[in-house]
Parts: structure tokens; C-alpha cells; sequence
């Protein structure tokens, strides 16, 4: 029977999955350009209060009306709430959707104490479900085991800082290359960090994700037009963001389908 369920709860979660209204200018992306606004509509802002004020800490990624996915490293003793519908963090369009948190349930072999062990993800459960319209929709989940082949085109999104220090700007996108989980590679990554084969390797070229794009999607355009979250913005290298030849790492989110599926079955 729980087979069944399963099944059915892919089907559900898969059905108009990854299929912007806005589509995104991909063709045209470059290192740090705004994307097009409610382009990518399953980015989400993952807030904490501060205060009386909430502020914006990492990305993260809609996957059902009442599941959002991020970073393990974005949780704390804080409290959180999810943004979703939104473009420019400096202004209020009347599109935007605020949801409080119900439960977060991080992975439970993720470390504080140790990110380049992997393990860098966690699932959000909304304390009510979004309305899915044009400018909020959820991401495609890729199958359990799915690896991209070397010099993958895919794109980082969020409102990370362009640069070490900088402001941040609008949404934007970002084009990354995959980059075989190889020895070089991983070497590149994080400083003689290893990158697990549970890990994606970006960028690499003057180009990173940077602070504030944590927990946010690795957007990459399957074979069927769809667009997969296949990765999760986990850490760049100790040398700083845009370091040349030192590649965004990313959790690898087809090795956590099985347990994604199950987390938002037990709650």
C-alpha cells in the first residue's frame, strides 16, 4: 500500500512541475543579470525575525503547495518564515505570498560542524499551502539517481550577492557548468574539501554562488522542457565567492528523492 501512495504522490507533486508561465531568458543570461521577473517561480526568500522585522538569509525551492526545500546550514533557533511571489526584496507588489512554518525537518545525518560532509538539505512544511498562480509554481524533482553528464548547462537563481561584500540586487540567474565529481574537482571546491557523490560541482569560472544563495535551486532543463531542481546551493570555496576555478558545491537532490518523498508522507 505504501508503494501506491508513493507512486501517487509523485504523480501529483510531478504534474505541471517546472513549467514557468514567464519563461526564462536563459538564452541571454550572464553572470549577475536580473533574472526575469516571476521567471523561476518556485524560488522562494526563507526569512528570520529580526526584531520586529524579518530579513532574508537563504534561497529555497517549491516542490508542493505546503513543501518547500533548502539547505540544511539556512536552520537555526530562529523564527522563519517562507516568501514566495517575489522578484525585487526592496519592494511590495501585491503578488507576493507570506507563509508561516508549521515544521522543519532537517536531514538527519546533516553536521553543523562539518558542511563538506554533505548531507545539506532540509524540507519546510508551510503552515498553510500556497495558491499556485503564474508567478508561483512548483520545481520538477529529478529521479532518484539521476546524474548530469560533464558541462551541463544549468542555473543558479536567488538573491545572493554578485560579489564578496555587495548589495542584494533582484532575483537573478546565473548560468553554471557541471563539473564531474572528479578528484580535480573536488580538489577546486573547496580547498582540498572532498565532494561526495552525493554533491553537484558549478561554476567555476569567475562565476559562484555567493551569500544569500544558500539553500537556493540548481535549475536545470530536462529533456522534456522541464525544468528540475537538481541541486541545492550548499558552499562555495574559503578564498571567497567568484574565485576562479573554485566551483559552487551543491547537494546533489537525486540522491535525496527517496527521502524527500518520505518526509512529506510522515508529515
Amino acid at each position: 500500500m505504501m508503494k501506491v501512495v508513493l507512486v501517487l504522490l509523485f504523480a501529483a507533486c510531478a504534474h505541471g512541475c517546472g513549467t514557468p508561465t514567464h519563461e526564462p531568458a536563459v538564452s541571454r543570461v550572464v553572470n549577475g543579470e536580473d533574472a526575469r521577473p516571476y521567471s523561476w517561480p518556485w524560488q522562494i526568500s526563507l526569512q528570520y525575525l529580526s526584531g520586529s522585522t524579518y530579513r532574508h538569509t537563504c534561497g529555497g525551492t517549491l516542490l508542493a503547495p505546503n513543501w518547500v526545500m533548502t539547505a540544511g546550514h539556512c536552520i537555526g533557533p530562529r523564527t522563519y518564515r517562507v516568501v514566495l511571489g517575489e522578484y525585487d526584496l526592496t519592494k511590495e507588489t501585491g503578488d507576493e505570498q507570506i507563509r508561516a512554518v508549521e515544521r522543519i525537518i532537517v536531514h538527519p545525518r546533516w553536521d553543523d560542524n562539518c558542511l563538506s560532509c554533505g548531507n545539506d538539505v532540509a524540507m519546510i512544511k508551510l503552515a498553510s499551502p500556497v495558491v499556485l498562480n503564474d508567478k508561483v509554481q512548483p520545481s520538477c524533482v529529478p529521479e532518484s539517481g539521476e546524474i548530469l553528464p560533464h558541462n551541463y548547462p544549468c542555473y543558479i537563481t536567488g538573491w545572493g550577492r554578485l560579489y564578496s561584500g555587495g548589495p542584494l540586487p533582484p532575483s537573478s540567474s546565473r548560468l553554471f557548468f557541471l563539473w564531474s565529481a572528479t578528484a580535480s574537482a573536488a580538489a577546486a571546491a573547496g580547498g582540498g574539501a572532498t565532494v561526495k557523490t552525493t554533491m553537484i560541482c558549478g561554476g567555476g569560472d569567475i562565476r559562484s554562488g555567493c551569500h544569500g544563495d544558500s539553500g537556493g535551486p540548481l535549475n536545470c532543463r530536462g529533456s522534456d522542457g522541464k525544468w528540475y531542481v537538481q541541486g541545492v546551493t550548499s558552499f562555495v570555496s574559503s578564498r571567497g565567492c567568484n574565485t576562479l576555478m573554485k566551483p559552487t558545491v551543491f547537494t546533489r537532490t537525486s540522491s535525496f528523492t527517496q527521502w524527500i518523498s518520505d518526509t512529506m508522507l510522515q508529515y
